[in-house]
Formats: structure tokens, sequence, C-alpha cells
């Protein structure tokens, strides 16, 4: 419950964040082009707080934070005086309403570039993309390593870090295939000596990828390295199924029900399986050899599967220093590798759409409000580094599906400023409606579906 309340509380703070850039952008380019503002609304709904400014303008808080608007003086919707004429949207020259409706999508991508600018300003800690090994039968399978290795490039684009190796690989979706390009490691992890790079080519024929099963990483068969963990206790919850069975720090774990343990993964998949049924569970403390009975608590999942939980956590080892990255710039270097993020961004986010247009991308990929919250709520836990980062990437899809040319959406409006620009008069009110129709169907149809692959998700 606290986890929920937490990712909606991010997630109306990001959604406000960028609702009230994108207005202002309309708003700051209509009042610079001489258009009157009645309302500059975040939310809708009923008004919580209110303010009116000098210039009549009413800027207002509503209570349904899913959007925002800002209402400008316009003949076509209501009665226009002589003395109002020139001050009304409709009015203006076509290439001042193209400015006023572009500034929404522009103010996105411009939070983006700061956004990123501020993250890259505090810095983020990161870690290279070392990989343990591929999964057989896999596109991956193809690249031959003996043991670690890193990956440094996706068709010669370059990749520092997970994050960088995620984008590179999303990015491939729909393709035939790509290039990859690993660094074998040497035998001494914790400094990191690559060997030579070595270059494969992955086909993506017949690769088939679900998003609610795994991640495109895991999808394409790599394994990210993983520290060791050890069959050993490090901590147990106060109270939980492993303190009321006595177990302590320390306790190396051997045998449950007389079938020996081999890694943690096995002992927490026994113990799932096994809810409120005790087990005799052998452990070693120090050097004495014992057995006690563990029954593991029942938890029921959001899908009523029921799991079993004991509340203890293993001995891990350290991830190696060698394998983490810190990005963090100057100044001027954070303010260039920001308007890199973005431009990068901007494209993969528009060769997506254009993907999921062709049929090349499943409209299964495409993601609504709950998992945005999820994303919202999780970098806001990581600290504010991560949250602009997240608010960035929101930000340039925001700005992109703006400019998609639906007619209920700003890239319609400046598809009929243009069509105007060219026939030199204005498309027939009732063509226009007609097309806010078809548009408003549209989007309406592609929200169902990401909310429904949300939920799907769960």
């Amino acid at each position: 419950m606290l986890t929920t309340l937490w990712n909606l509380g991010a997630f109306i703070v990001a959604l406000s964040i960028l609702v009230a850039i994108h207005e202002f952008g309309h708003f700051w380019v209509a009042r610079r082009c001489g258009v009157k503002v009645h309302r500059f609304s975040i939310g809708f709904g009923k008004v919580l707080f209110k303010y009116t400014d000098k210039q009549g303008t009413e800027f207002a808080i509503a209570a349904i934070p899913l959007g925002g608007y800002v209402k400008m003086l316009d003949g076509r919707v209501e009665p226009l005086s002589p003395s109002d004429e020139p001050y009304a949207f409709d009015k203006k020259t076509v290439w001042q309403r193209i400015a006023i409706v572009a500034a929404g999508p522009l103010a996105n991508f411009l939070l983006a570039v700061v956004a990123f600018f501020l993250m890259y300003m505090i810095g983020v800690e990161s870690a290279k993309p070392i990989i343990s090994t591929t999964v057989s039968d896999t596109p991956m399978s193809i690249i031959k390593s003996d043991g670690l290795f890193q990956v440094t490039a996706i068709n010669d684009q370059q990749v520092g870090d997970w994050e960088a190796l995620n984008l590179a690989l999303v990015s491939q979706m729909g393709e035939s295939g790509f290039n990859i390009t690993i660094a074998p490691l040497m035998a001494d992890k914790n400094s990191l000596r690559l060997e030579p790079t070595k270059t494969f080519t992955v086909s993506l024929n017949n690769w088939q990828f679900d998003p609610k099963k795994e991640s495109i990483i895991t999808g394409l068969g790599l394994l990210p390295y993983r520290p060791e963990i050890h069959l050993e206790v490090a901590d147990v919850v106060k109270g939980g199924a492993g303190d009321k069975a006595g177990l302590q720090s320390g306790d190396k774990l051997r045998t449950i029900d007389g079938v020996k343990l081999s890694n943690w993964q096995g002992f927490v998949e026994l113990i799932q399986k096994n809810a409120n049924q005790p087990l005799q569970l052998e452990i070693e403390r120090g050097t004495i050899a014992t057995t006690i009975e563990l029954t593991p608590e029942a938890r029921t999942l959001d899908a009523e599967i029921i799991r079993g939980y004991i509340g203890v956590a293993p001995v891990v080892d350290p991830y190696p220093e060698a394998f983490r990255v810190k990005l963090q710039f100057s100044p001027i270097n954070a303010f260039i590798k920001g308007v890199e993020k973005t431009a990068q961004l901007s494209k993969l986010t528009f060769d997506t759409l254009i993907k999921l247009v062709t049929g090349d991308i499943s409209v299964k990929n495409l993601s609504g409000p709950v998992s945005i919250a999820k994303g919202a709520g999780m970098s806001a836990d990581y600290g504010a580094a991560y949250f602009l980062g997240f608010l960035a990437l929101i930000s340039v899809n925001l700005g992109l599906m703006n400019l998609i040319p639906l007619p209920v959406l700003d890239g319609g409006h400046l598809l009929y400023y243009f069509v105007e620009l060219l026939t030199g008069k204005p498309i027939p009110e009732k063509i226009q409606e007609v097309g806010f129709k078809i548009g408003g169907a549209i989007l309406m149809v592609l929200m169902t579906l990401a909310i429904f692959n949300d939920f799907n998700l769960l």
C-alpha cells in the first residue's frame, strides 16, 4: 500500500512538472504574440487554488492532476468585439499560431536538456555492462567467451553503462540484426583489464520478445554479472519466520529435509513452494551442526499466488569497484551530454513510433500511466539525480507524442496550419471537426492498449 502511494505521489509530481512546462511553452509564446490568455490551468475539474494577474489571466491548480491547458481568447469559441480581435488567437498570422502551438512540445525538449544537465552535474552511480555468460538458443548465444566480458558497443555506438546498453538494444527492436562488440575480462576482475575487442553479428530473425516476462537484455540472452551469493545468513528480520525458528547472522545453510542445498536461489525456491509447511533445516553455526524446524510464512501476491517467506538475507560478495562508474561532468560537458542524451532519446522514440505504425514492433510494448507511475516511484527512491533522468525521459516522450499529426494533439493543429500556409486559406471547420473525432478515437484506442498492457504487467 505504501509503495502504491509513493508511486502515485511521485507520478503526480512528475506529471505536474511536465504539464506545467508544456503549457508554459504555449502560454509564454502566446503572450509574446499578443494573444490574451484567459486561464492557465494545471489539472482538470474543481479548482483548488487560483490567482489572477494584472493582465487578467487566471492561474489555477485543479483537483484532477492528469493534464492541463491554456485557454486563449479565440473567435471560434466565443464572440469577439472589434476591440478584442487584435488579441484573439485565431486572428493571428499562421506563423504566430504555429509558434504558439509548437512551443509546448519544444518546452518539453528544453526541460529534458535541463533535467539531464542537472542530473550529470549531480552525478549518478552506474555500473559497466559486464556479462557473466550468454544463454543457449538465444540471439546472443553466438558470442563466444570463456569468462566475464564487457559490452562496449552496439553497431559502433559506444555503451559505457547498463542504461546506455539497454537503450541501444531497444533501438534494435524490429530490425533484422545488429553488431555487438565485446571485450573479455582478464583474470583480475578487480582491475578490470580488458582483452582486445571482438565483434559478433546478432540475428533477430524469429526472435520473440515479451516485455511482460523479462528485460530486453535477458530476453536476448545476456546474463548480467552478479556478485556471488553465499548460503550464509547475513541478516534476519525480527519477528519473521526465520527469527522465530532461531536463525542467526552467520548461520550456514546445509540441507532442507535431507536435500543438500547447492545455491541460494535453490533455497529460495524451496521456501517459496512450502508456505505454512514445516521444514527441517540443517545449519552450521560456528563449528556445530544442528537442525531447526522452519515454517515459511504465507504471502499472497497480486495474482493471488501464495509464496513462502522467512525474512532472511544472504551474505553477498561486494560489487567490484572496478565494475562501477559515476557519470558526473563539468557544467559545459554536462550541458553537452544533456543535449546529446535528449537527441538520442528523441531519435529512439521517433524510430519506435514508426516501427509501431509499420508493425515491426508489437503494440504490447506500449506503456501507460501505471508503468509511468512505477518508474516515477522507483526513480524517486534512488534520489534526485535518477528522478531527473526519469523526468527527462518522459518529457522527451511527451514532446514527441504531442507532435504526432493527430488533430487532437499539437501535431494535428500544426498539420492544419501548414496546410493553411500552403493553400492560403484555413481548412473548413467541418473537416477539422471530423479530423478531431477521428484523432480522438485513435488516441483513445492507443491509451486503452497502453493501460491494458500496464495491467498485464502487474
